[in-house]
């Protein structure tokens, strides 16, 4: 982080790879976006992801919601 950064509190979008049980950063940053709500989740905050559909979530409860909302569209 650069002193500009600090000074405007401005924060990156980290690029996350979801795995089972962890993720990896493939670009660093401070947050990634719930797929479903758009709130900034950040990354020592992250607890909920799918593997399968590559997404962050930024609670349980829209965890489960968008995993019905996926299991209907198969």
């Amino acid at each position: 982080m650069n002193r500009i950064e600090k000074f405007f509190g401005v924060r990156n979008e980290a690029k996350i790879r979801f795995l089972d049980g962890e993720f990896e950063v493939v670009s660093p940053g401070d947050f990634v976006r719930c797929a479903v709500t758009d709130q900034q989740i950040p990354i020592a905050d992250l607890r909920y992801w799918s593997v399968d559909a590559q997404e962050a979530y930024a609670s349980a409860d829209v965890s489960v919601k968008r995993h019905l909302e996926l299991r209907q569209k198969r």
